[in-house]
């Protein structure tokens, strides 16, 4: 019995075992399963979100890519419009479209052993100069490339050599670029047609605000194609139509541009400057001329090293314009009515304020003095007791309502506001002081003509107009009419300041800017200019300009003088005054204004040469 208990004990104990043993293989199970059923999921879903990222999320671009591989589509450029000048009562082309003739290869035309050849015809064609053999080699090189540029604007007596010759793989074609008839002339204003990054477009003047209106819109062809990538004919093609760019008619007149930047050339050299510029304006805004010297010619525009040269100085660069801006606080004192042209006080030479010493140019002082003689001998305390009659605050709005510290509003890029700070909160007396006769604040001269173009508009602010229309490829015209920004002083204080401007020319110190037979009123400025990165001026360097606006008894022309750093003689009256001279004369002459005044013979006249 006892032997029998304990074997049943034994079997009941292997039965617990068993019973155990299979509970923990069922649970090892499940653990499986659910490590497996957790990849599925982790697969699936990477699935699904790949899926989601190739089908959703860049389902444009394989579409795209898809496309490439059996469309075609080749673009149509459309013809660039042309812009014009004024030249009388004709028009002149300025910037126009001309073929130049291009050399390419096939590379894969070309057996590698008449590369020599190849290399050694061009090269005796072309010139040595310019011909790059490395380079040329290397596009030798590409056994499979169908198209490789050697050569762009290639003389036609050249290309023609090349033509004739039929030499395998060597080609001449033509492209078509932009071309500017006059080079040099007027290039700041006119800008030129280059690559910026992957477009071809208008970069710098007019060529590139303009840019949206000559551009023109492309078009294009799109077509199945075969594994071969030709045109499959049977099949659909889609096309849009391009639209060529519109003419754009500059207000430039062409001889006046002409004849005014060899004039400022001559200045330049003559003086010894650094640089000089010329604009001349209607009273209504019209813009004439805007001249600069420095200039570059626009067919060439690579060759720049200085790329400051694109840029057009009579609207980017900003300068402390210096006396020509007494005209301006005179006109402010007289509009406010604090003073008359024969109001009267008595010069000390100096004016105290904040711890400063504000004196005369060359210490003067003049004693009792009317404010037309302020303006005649340019007094520097003077225009500070205009404007401390006036008031800071008032100033500083008339000066903005003449259009200083703010964009003309010109049709043309990267155009300064200038800088009139100085006279904004918090303020200071002294830098108030200094901006009535020039200093302390900066405007470009296209803003100082502005500002001067007031005075001829009796007393109306005109927006300055460089465009006079455009012409679309069907005719129409979209004409960019005058503008008035808003009135600034009145008539009768207009009127008042343009007799004091011609009492400057006939006793002050514009006598240089004469022209005999003509009422001329104008204004000298000579300006130092402050030292970079450091408090102070510069003693060495200055700018001379004038300001002048002729006939006065019915003014036709504003013209604004700038001459930078002359070395030969200092004062304004030396150099930018006699260049407003040869450019007023020019002009009345060239417009045919009739004298109003006796002429003054000559030296050679009275000699009866």
């Amino acid at each position: 019995m006892r032997k029998r208990e304990i074997r049943q004990k034994g079997v009941a104990r292997r039965v617990l075992r068993g019973k155990n043993m299979k509970g923990a293989h069922h649970g090892h199970n499940y653990g499986r399963v659910r490590f497996l059923l957790l990849i599925v999921l982790c697969v699936a879903g990477a699935i699904m979100g790949r899926l989601w990222f190739l089908q959703v999320r860049h389902h444009d671009a394989y579409i795209t890519q898809a496309n490439e591989q059996y469309i075609a589509e080749a673009e149509i450029t459309p013809q660039r419009g042309t812009i014009f000048f004024h030249d009388g009562n004709d028009l002149y082309p300025a910037a126009i479209n001309k073929p130049f003739d291009l050399v390419y290869i096939v590379p894969r035309a070309i057996a590698p052993e008449q590369h020599d050849t190849v290399i050694a015809f061009l090269k005796e064609t072309l010139g040595s100069d310019g011909f790059d053999e490395k380079r040329v080699r290397a596009k030798l090189a590409k056994s499979n490339d169908p198209y490789e540029v050697v050569a762009r604007r290639v003389e036609p007596d050249k290309s023609k050599r090349i033509a004739e010759v039929h030499l395998p793989g060597v080609h001449v074609t033509q492209e078509v670029y932009r071309f500017y008839p006059a080079g040099e002339i007027a290039s700041q204003t006119l800008g030129f047609v280059g690559w910026d990054d992957k477009d071809y477009r208008g970069r710098y003047g007019l060529e590139a605000s303009f840019d949206h209106i000559l551009a023109g819109k492309k078009g294009y062809v799109r077509q199945m194609r075969d594994a071969g990538g030709r045109w499959i004919p049977l099949t659909d093609r889609v096309k849009e139509a391009s639209y060529d760019g519109a003419d754009l008619v500059a207000t430039i007149d062409y001889t006046a541009q002409y004849e005014v930047e060899n004039i400022l050339t001559d200045a330049v050299k003559q003086y010894d400057a650094d640089s000089g510029s010329i604009v001349i304006m209607r009273p209504d805004g019209t813009v004439i001329t805007m001249a600069n010297y420095p200039r570059f010619d626009p067919n060439n525009y690579g060759r720049v090293k200085d790329l400051s040269l694109y840029s057009n100085p009579i609207i980017s660069y900003a300068y402390e314009p210096g006396s020509v801006m007494k005209t301006i606080t005179m006109a402010i004192g007289i509009d406010a009515g604090k003073v008359t042209p024969t109001s009267t006080y008595v010069d000390t030479g100096v004016v105290y304020a904040g711890g400063y010493d504000i004196h005369n140019s060359e210490d003067k002082v003049y004693g009792l003095q009317t404010m037309t003689q302020v303006l005649e001998n340019s007094i520097n305390t003077g225009v500070i007791h205009v404007e401390q009659l006036v008031g800071h605050e008032r100033f500083a709005e008339y000066f903005k309502k003449f259009g200083f510290g703010q964009k003309t509003g010109v049709r043309l890029p990267h155009e300064s506001t200038g800088n009139i700070r100085n006279i904004e909160p918090p303020i200071r007396p002294v830098q108030f002081y200094t901006a009535s006769f020039g200093q302390g604040i900066t405007a470009t001269l296209l803003q100082v003509a502005q500002s001067y173009a007031v005075i001829a508009n009796n007393g109306i602010l005109m927006r300055p107009r460089i465009a006079d229309r455009t012409v679309d490829v069907n005719g129409r015209e979209n004409v960019y009419a005058q503008e008035v920004v808003r009135r600034v002083i009145s008539e009768e204080t207009a009127k008042d300041v343009l007799e004091m401007l011609e009492s400057v020319v006939v006793r002050g110190h514009g006598k240089t800017a004469a022209v005999s037979g003509y009422r001329v009123g104008g204004k000298t400025g000579t300006a130092q200019v402050a030292k970079s990165g450091e408090k102070g001026y510069d003693d060495a360097v200055t700018i001379g300009s004038f300001v002048g606006i002729a006939p006065i008894d019915e003014p036709q022309f504003i013209v604004a003088v700038r001459i930078n750093n002359p070395k030969t003689v200092q004062w304004a009256e030396a150099t930018a005054a006699p260049t407003f001279q040869k450019v007023m004369a020019f002009l009345l002459d060239y417009y045919n204004i009739a004298p109003t005044e006796p002429i003054e013979e000559s030296e050679s006249t009275k000699q009866g040469e």
